[in-house]
């Protein structure tokens, strides 16, 4: 499936950390779109379904050959109080853990009554670091059927590790990888063996939270950790936003073909594209 280097990532649409309304999620759908985003990537889990609700909303109106979707399985919505803090949400849904066949094929349907869609472009397997053999013997069958029957063209893993990601990659057969927090300037883990391993057998990588909640989406304050604030301090040598690095940094390795970010507001949109199309000198990949 080719990607564009640069999509928007769904958590915020969510009310991931803090609490938006539909209308400005659809803004920030829109300041997307407007200046020139066509992947959007949601999950079931990002605000228990609100996320998924409000993309699809927002992208009702477009022509559906015109833009990507993806979305996640793993995680059933159902009504309940949650067992975490990620979303700025009334307690009325929670997800359950839900890596066999018939819940695959539920939470496919599911988003797709959320969204709005006919189809998604691509499905991740999200987060399952304690189910792996369930995950392996059970949903990526069930994904892989939907692919073999045209109901999905892509199929693959969202995690935040590298290395059930690389075990994935040996005993399947997946086409992309979403890859949260360990290809960034703070964490690189998925450099040593998934990234290689991904170019080595043609399996594309999407980048993801590159900003790791904010730290490097804005020039770090005196308080920031001291490692961010040697990122900043090199950045600011070669005249290059802190969120141009974070951005770009990614798109160095082979196997990664797009990087996402989130956002709570327009500007926020604007401000990340702005940074993504900075020009940056080779020799501050060097420094960092």
């Amino acid at each position: 499936m080719e990607l564009p280097p640069i999509g928007l990532g769904g958590g915020p649409l969510g009310n991931y950390l803090t609490s938006i309304t539909d209308e400005q999620a659809h803004a920030v759908v829109d300041a997307a779109w407007d200046g020139g985003v066509r992947y959007f990537d949601s999950a079931p889990f990002y605000g228990y379904g609100r996320s998924e609700r409000r993309l699809g909303a927002a992208l009702r109106h477009r022509p559906r050959d015109s833009f990507l979707v993806s979305t996640k399985v793993g995680r059933l919505v159902r009504p309940g109080r949650p067992d975490d803090d990620y979303f700025a949400v009334p307690p009325t849904h929670r997800c359950e853990w839900d890596f066999s066949r018939d819940g695959v094929l539920r939470s496919v349907e599911e988003s797709l009554d959320r969204l709005g869609l006919d189809r998604v472009d691509a499905l991740f397997i999200h987060d399952p670091d304690r189910h792996w053999p369930q995950a392996l013997d059970e949903a990526y069958p069930a994904l892989a059927a939907l692919r073999d029957q045209g109901v999905v063209d892509a199929i693959g893993v969202g995690m935040n590790q590298a290395e059930m990601l690389v075990r994935f990659v040996r005993h399947a057969d997946p086409d992309l990888l979403l890859v949260a927090n360990t290809c960034t300037l703070l964490r690189r883990s998925a450099l040593a063996e998934l990234l290689p391993l991904c170019a080595e057998r043609g399996v594309g990588a999407i980048a993801a939270s590159v900003f790791h909640r904010g730290l490097l989406a804005t020039e770090p304050s005196s308080s920031a950790p001291p490692d961010v604030r040697r990122i900043g301090a090199a950045c600011a040598r070669f005249g290059v936003p802190v969120a141009a690095a974070a951005l770009r940094f990614p798109l160095r390795q082979p196997a990664v073909r797009s990087v996402l970010f989130g956002a709570h507001t327009p500007d926020q949109v604007k401000a990340n594209l702005a940074a993504f199309d900075h020009e940056i000198p080779p020799a501050l990949w060097q420094a960092l």
